[in-house]
């Protein structure tokens, strides 16, 4: 292992447009936002940048393109520590683009995006060479493809694999004996599953050797190859709750970059970091704030 962790975030980059808001509006309604910013977002976008930002080297293997957009979404995580390397980047088209609404009094949000649909990347050709090395490499199910690719080429060079199991993609069921490591959110639901003993089940019969199911402020629910338990989640006052998840996954990838073997203690003591970093991006707005 390095000393300085290497982490490879495979998945999806937005430009995230972000509004704090009183409410959500109604039909033909306008709302005046109380505040907005706008930063790079994805899952493994955001991921790549919790992990630069607890000392770890993030690259991001995505898809974004020369479009203005794409170019300021790439600036700022650059900006924060993260090697993007672009799949896309003769591609004028614009990038992704979220708008996203988050309620102050809750701090929920409303989210409407194209994500990776209707975008077509080529594998890099060097696909063996470019796993080789990292210390963890961390998928969140968009670009399912290359998804596939990589996670069969991180498998057979040795590197620990992570799924982000944000919702249930086509796919998901071809990547999963591939991965080491899945953490879905409650709405991560595979055919046929209504709850997370269901979910981690169907994790298991997939060949999944360390899983857990994240249920927002309720207790994380975990299981390894010997035995799991719960994490309980930090109380605090929740001003916004986007990309939570994604700091969860990226600081749990940098934690398990530092574990050379697994072992239940670890893995829970792991997963409990990770909620405690997730927790305190909940008390800021937007997806930078807590790492101030």
């Amino acid at each position: 292992m390095s000393q300085r962790p290497e982490g490879l975030f495979v998945g999806l980059c937005t430009f995230d447009v972000v509004q704090l808001v009183d409410h959500l509006p109604g039909p033909d309604e306008k709302v005046t936002a109380r505040r907005q910013t706008v930063a790079a977002g994805g899952p493994a976008a955001n991921a790549a940048a919790a992990f630069a930002h607890l000392g770890g080297a993030a690259t991001l293997l995505t898809s974004i393109g020369s479009h203005p957009l794409g170019v300021a979404a790439a600036a700022d995580l650059e900006g924060l520590g993260v090697t993007v390397r672009d799949l896309s980047a003769d591609s004028t088209e614009p990038p992704s683009v979220s708008s996203i609404l988050v309620t102050a009094s809750s701090g929920d949000r409303a989210v409407a995006s194209t994500n990776a649909v209707g975008r077509r990347i080529a594998l890099p050709a060097d696909l063996t060479a470019l796993v080789a090395g990292y210390d963890v490499v961390e998928f969140d199910g968009h670009h399912m493809d290359l998804a596939l690719a990589v996670a069969r080429a991180a498998r057979d060079a040795g590197c620990r694999t992570v799924l982000d199991g944000g919702s249930w993609k086509a796919g998901t069921e071809q990547l999963l004996p591939s991965i080491d490591v899945a953490v879905c959110a409650d709405s991560f639901r595979p055919p046929g599953t209504t709850g997370p003993e269901e979910v981690l089940r169907f994790l298991r019969d997939h060949h999944v050797p360390w899983r857990a199911v994240s249920r927002g402020g309720r207790p994380l629910v975990w299981e390894g190859p010997h035995g799991g338990g719960t994490v309980d989640v930090p109380a605090v006052r929740v001003v916004d709750t986007l990309g939570a998840g994604d700091v969860l996954h990226g600081t749990l990838a940098h934690r398990l970059s530092l574990q050379t073997e697994l072992t239940e203690p670890a893995f829970a003591g792991a997963l409990r970091a990770a909620t405690e970093w997730a927790s305190r991006a909940c008390t800021s707005f937007g997806t930078r704030d807590w790492m101030k």
